[in-house]
């Protein structure tokens, strides 16, 4: 009987140590869930400011990558039925006004660093309902300077100059094209367009076809094409569409001389140091653009995304994505020594500009933004189509 009670009372002396030692153990942390349109080297640059946050405020991020197309068709669901696939997700600006109803209102974190800020933010229903996050800018085209160096090419200062690079590059042994033409959804092709559309029109003309004033089928857009796109796609200057990613790593290899990029490619090459970049002759305007973010009205952790939200809009949280490079922070008081050379280089093209300007496609959006995208693809393996192709984009608004 003594041994039973002995072995009894250890066996409660055990459970008391486990419990006491899961007592111990450490507490769950909360966790907030982000969606967000980077993966890879995009994405790693951002997990700095993720792993920054964590740490100050003893919480765990989650990061899920998607893409707008993706996240704008799924959301009105989910919304509907009271629910969110993330507590701050990153979306286009125009989609989260037109959705207004379902993003909670973020005036509280903006009034703090407004003073700072680059962009203003996006607003509706009588509230901020998104803010722009980090800035990217469409420069023009990348070239690697090693290449240029060893085949004693240099950044071409009018329309003739330019002609006559892609000549050249495409007499060098090896080079399939000199230009690499970018694809996804249709995305890498529009923006080569704009920055055609923005050289040869300007400002005016980009703002105009945004707020539809100017037809697709105007004289003055369709000249650009025909007698600055059409011949360079005929002459075999552009290569047929590439994924993207795909892209890259072939214009690295050597396959191809040129490839028209936003400057989030820094952060996707071997060597960015190895970078270089013009704009086309005679361009006083470049896109620009924000990664936008809103906190759903669902969401089960308001207060604690708002802090997030605030970490990263803030000098601090802006400063260590600053380093990271690959895009530029939106506040006016981040020093530009702190960025990656080539991402110097960068913020040096855009302060030559005169202006700025909105993406075209991303700023009319819808269907429509699509079309454009799948009528450029068919423009650029069949160019004769050019006629085609431009009023089915005025049908299409």
């Amino acid at each position: 009987m003594k041994r039973i009670v002995i072995l009894l009372l250890c066996l409660l002396a055990a459970g008391t140590f486990l419990f006491a030692g899961g007592a111990k153990e450490e507490a769950v942390k909360p966790t907030i869930t982000m969606t967000v349109p980077w993966a890879g080297p995009e994405l790693e640059q951002f997990l700095p400011v993720v792993r920054a946050f964590e740490e100050k405020e003893n919480v765990k991020v989650k990061c899920l990558t998607y893409r707008g197309e993706d996240l704008s068709a799924v959301l009105p669901a989910q919304f509907e039925a009271g629910q969110s696939l993330g507590d701050i997700i990153f979306l286009w600006d125009w989609w989260v006004k037109k959705n207004d109803q379902h993003a909670v209102d973020l005036t509280d974190i903006w009034a703090p660093v407004k003073s700072a800020y680059i962009p203003s933010p996006a607003e509706a229903g009588g509230k901020v309902v998104a803010l722009p996050y980090v800035m990217v800018a469409k420069p023009g085209f990348w070239y690697r300077s090693s290449f240029f160096e060893k085949n004693g090419l240099k950044a071409p200062a009018n329309w003739d100059e330019f002609t006559s690079l892609l000549k050249k590059i495409g007499g060098i042994s090896g080079i399939k094209n000199p230009i690499v033409t970018g694809n996804g959804v249709g995305w890498p092709i529009s923006d080569v367009t704009e920055h055609f559309l923005i050289t040869f029109g300007g400002a005016e003309l980009q703002n105009k076809l945004i707020d539809k004033s100017v037809k697709w089928t105007d004289p003055q857009v369709r000249k650009i094409f025909e007698n600055r796109i059409i011949p360079l796609l005929k002459e075999g200057a552009f290569s047929d569409p590439v994924e993207w990613t795909q892209a890259i790593e072939l214009w690295w290899g050597g396959e191809y001389g040129l490839y028209f990029m936003g400057n989030w490619i820094t952060g996707m090459v071997e060597d960015a140091g190895d970078l270089g970049v013009f704009t086309l002759p005679g361009a006083k305007a470049m896109v620009t653009g924000q990664d936008w973010a809103f906190i759903p009205k669902y969401s089960e952790n308001i207060d604690l995304a708002k802090k997030l939200f605030a970490f990263m809009i803030s000098k601090e949280g802006a400063t260590i994505r600053a380093k990271q490079g690959g895009k530029l922070v939106a506040r006016n008081d981040i020093s530009s020594s702190l960025y990656p050379k080539a991402d110097q280089a960068v913020a040096e093209a855009v302060s030559k500009m005169e202006t700025t300007v909105l993406d075209l496609d991303d700023s009319i959006g819808g269907d429509w933004q699509r079309l454009f995208w799948d009528q450029l693809k068919l423009l650029w393996v069949s160019p004769d189509s050019l006629d085609d192709v431009l009023k089915k984009l005025q049908a299409g608004l």
